[in-house]
């Protein structure tokens, strides 16, 4: 046991997790394409093959990322101690072993998914409850309260899959879960981040705040929304949360009106991922309204391709760069990848109202693949070597490590997100 503490890919949370987004994005979505495309069989899971990419894409790819996230950015958000490495390397397994009984398949795969997801949701949840609760201000309790949802619906979900019912339902809900927590990271990554842009770009009288009035509304209104779609699919009512969702997620962009400082690449990058939400229960609304189900499919596919996969896209290019001792990426790569998705995104929502085109979805499969695939070769050597700047863990950049010619370098041990203070 003393080789996994020892090892540099259990140095932080992110580093392994993130390696496995990326690795499930490339993997998963590989799958789905031979399904589609050439009839591939996948595993025999309850629910048939669209519940099997949805549980991937959801309980997977994204689940993966938000492990990663959480057990680097709670430290930080409460003055904790980090993540030790062994408890690290236990969650992976846990998130390995629920990969390997769904890829299995049947009862027994059904049943080894069922315990390894509700143990690894578990136990990050006893991870990130009490640092938070323990913060005297509570800023960041609404992540554990975030978790606890999604370990219900994990639970739910299984419990509806073992006893032979169509459990997709449950999967829905967690996309409204993982867009909570979207609104919810971007904030606290957003404040750092953009702001930092405007001070390098040397503009002057311009700040971003992150409003929680506007961000709680917001979250509000994702909840309605999938509270009614589970409860009455298609009612009007339903309709109406969901533009009132859209409604909500554009009245949060109005705080990032920050004139030509929105031009910057990091700044619209991360200003995308607040559209495409709002885009994507904008055409749900519509769909149900209207009595369109083709807009149905193409609002969730701007949600978990465009939106989850821009957020976790870039998450994992702050956090994965920042705490391995290196300043943020530069130059023409990471915005041509988030276009990248983008297209991917719109690709797959073009589909879902009527493009059935064999060579879009080939595209928009691709480009998601690339993506990532690209994520994992840049990343892979980096995350599987020890830290080159003399620091432990997690640490951010060392100061006096030069960020970027002519710009200050930051604090080291500072997780981008630390700067919201609400």
């Amino acid at each position: 046991m003393d080789l996994v503490p020892r090892s540099p890919l259990f140095l932080c949370g992110f580093r392994p997790f993130f390696l496995l987004t990326a690795l499930t994005a490339v993997i998963a979505t590989a799958a789905w394409g031979g399904f589609l495309l050439g009839g591939m069989p996948l595993p025999a899971v309850p629910g048939g093959p669209i519940v099997w990419h949805a549980h991937e894409m959801i309980l997977g790819f994204a689940l993966a990322a938000l492990v990663g996230f959480l057990l680097t950015a709670t430290p930080e958000f409460s003055g904790t101690e980090p993540v030790r490495p062994g408890v690290v390397a236990t969650l992976v397994l846990l998130w390995l072993g629920a990969r390997l009984g769904w890829l299995y398949g049947g009862a027994v795969g059904a049943w080894a998914t069922a315990v390894f997801e509700v143990a690894l949701l578990a136990a990050l949840l006893a991870i990130v409850a009490p640092r938070v609760l323990a913060d005297p201000e509570r800023r960041h309790t609404a992540f554990a309260w975030a978790v606890l949802a999604l370990l219900l619906v994990v639970i739910a979900f299984h419990w509806e899959a073992l006893h032979g019912r169509y459990p997709m339902r449950w999967l829905l809900v967690a996309s409204g879960v993982l867009m909570t927590l979207i609104v919810l990271a971007m904030s606290r990554v957003s404040m750092r981040i953009v702001n930092d842009e405007i001070e390098r770009a040397g503009i002057s009288g311009t700040e971003y705040l992150a409003r929680p009035p506007r961000r709680n509304l917001a979250i509000l209104c994702i909840g309605l929304y999938t509270a009614a779609e589970f409860a009455a699919p298609l009612h009007p009512v339903s309709g109406w949360l969901a533009l009132a969702a859209a409604a909500a997620l554009l009245n949060l962009t109005n705080d990032w009106h920050i004139g030509r400082a929105l031009r910057q690449p990091w700044v619209w990058m991360l200003y995308s991922v607040y559209w495409l939400i709002a885009l994507g229960f904008a055409a749900m609304g519509i769909a149900i309204l209207g009595g369109m189900p083709g807009w149905l499919g193409a609002g969730r596919h701007l949600l978990l391709v465009g939106a989850l996969g821009v957020a976790v896209y870039l998450v994992m290019n702050i956090a994965g760069r920042i705490h391995s001792g290196l300043p943020l990426e530069r130059g023409i790569v990471l915005p041509l990848a988030v276009l990248m998705l983008l297209t991917a995104a719109g690709m797959r929502a073009a589909m879902a109202l009527g493009w059935h085109f064999q060579m879009t979805l080939i595209a928009s499969l691709l480009c998601w693949s690339l993506v990532f695939g690209w994520y994992l070769l840049r990343f892979g050597p980096l995350f599987l070597r020890p830290r080159e700047d003399g620091q432990e863990g997690c640490a951010g950049v060392a100061a006096g490590t030069p960020a970027q010619i002519g710009e200050p370098a930051q604090p080291a041990g500072e997780l981008p997100a630390q700067a919201a203070r609400e």
